[in-house]
């Protein structure tokens, strides 16, 4: 399974040569000087440019307005969780208005998605600070306009409860009118969801997009978690599903380290995450659905996550 958000709906992006030529006229605005060098970040929804002391963030003004949810929040996130804000706003192109965000460069790389080329000492260490830096931002106290954005609806495809899982579900299968969800895997979908807790808990902030393509590290320590566009309320596990469940080889050494940290049970863990992938995926699916042309990729990755959760058990094939 791969995530590029919880729920992955892309928007139209700003012209490249010009989102370039933006990016570095922000960053010589926030800095009081010329940037230096500015290399292009991956990215599945944003234009990203990185100097050596910036990175600068850009979207059409017109597409989605998650980048707004990161730049209201950023100011009043606990001290050393991300990248300090430097500047925020609009800039003015021929073609229209592009949307930005510009930050102080944090030292450090993603260790990416599946954790690759990571040994299993330094995923232990990597997974003991990322529990430690979300610890804090779950115990943090919002005031003010951060309590306001992170109580904004979001249509953010994760749990809700077993009632709004169930309508998702029904859902998908009404709009799968060529079976592109195979019958045993709906079945599957339904089995996990009638398991599922009656309401999700809605008490802290969380991240709710933690996979390990938005941490940064630097000689095997942790340095900042990035991409606040899904944060929310929510409930620890919505974290601690992302942060497991993206670290490849990993998996068992990730959800020992959070078990051990939360205090949580194991196997209440492993629910509790299977019921987070199986929403999400039953949300991407439904995207899918709605726009087939567009999302053909998505549906053949989904379909085999899908097939891994139900058929494989993912999150119970090596619980002892």
């Amino acid at each position: 399974m791969t995530t590029e958000g919880p729920l992955t709906a892309r928007a139209p992006m700003a012209d490249p040569g010009r989102a370039r030529a933006a990016a570095r006229a922000i960053a010589a605005a926030a800095l009081g000087r010329d940037p230096g060098p500015m290399a292009t970040a991956a990215s599945g929804s944003h234009h990203v440019y990185g100097g050596p002391d910036v990175v600068v963030k850009i979207i059409d003004a017109a597409s989605h307005t998650r980048l707004n949810r990161e730049i209201a929040l950023a100011p009043h996130l606990p001290a050393g969780l991300t990248a300090p804000l430097l500047d925020s706003g609009t800039h003015r192109l021929e073609t229209g208005d592009v949307r930005f965000a510009c930050y102080a460069r944090v030292p450090g790389t993603a260790p990416s998605m599946g954790m690759p080329g990571v040994d299993g000492a330094t995923a232990r260490a990597l997974a003991e600070q990322a529990v430690e830096r979300l610890g804090r931002l779950h115990a943090w106290v919002p005031q003010g306009e951060a309590d306001r954005t992170l109580r904004e609806t979001l249509d953010h495809g994760g749990f809700t409860g077993r009632a709004a899982f169930l309508a998702e579900i029904e859902g998908l299968a009404e709009r799968d009118r060529h079976g592109t969800v195979p019958t045993h895997l709906l079945d599957g979908l339904r089995a996990i969801a009638r398991d599922a807790p009656p309401h999700a808990r809605t008490a802290v902030p969380v991240h709710a997009d933690c996979h390990w393509d938005n941490w940064l590290a630097h000689a095997g320590n942790v340095t900042a978690l990035l991409d606040f566009e899904w944060a929310r309320f929510g409930d620890p596990v919505d974290d601690w599903f992302f942060l497991i469940r993206f670290s490849g080889p990993h998996m068992e050494t990730l959800l020992d380290v959070v078990a051990r940290a939360t205090g949580t049970p194991p196997d209440t863990l492993r629910a509790g995450c299977e019921v987070r992938e199986a929403t999400h995926l039953a949300a991407d699916l439904r995207v899918v659905l709605e726009r087939p042309e567009v999302h053909a990729r998505m549906a053949a990755d989904r379909l085999r996550s899908l097939e891994e959760l139900v058929v494989g058990r993912y999150w119970w094939r090596d619980a002892r």
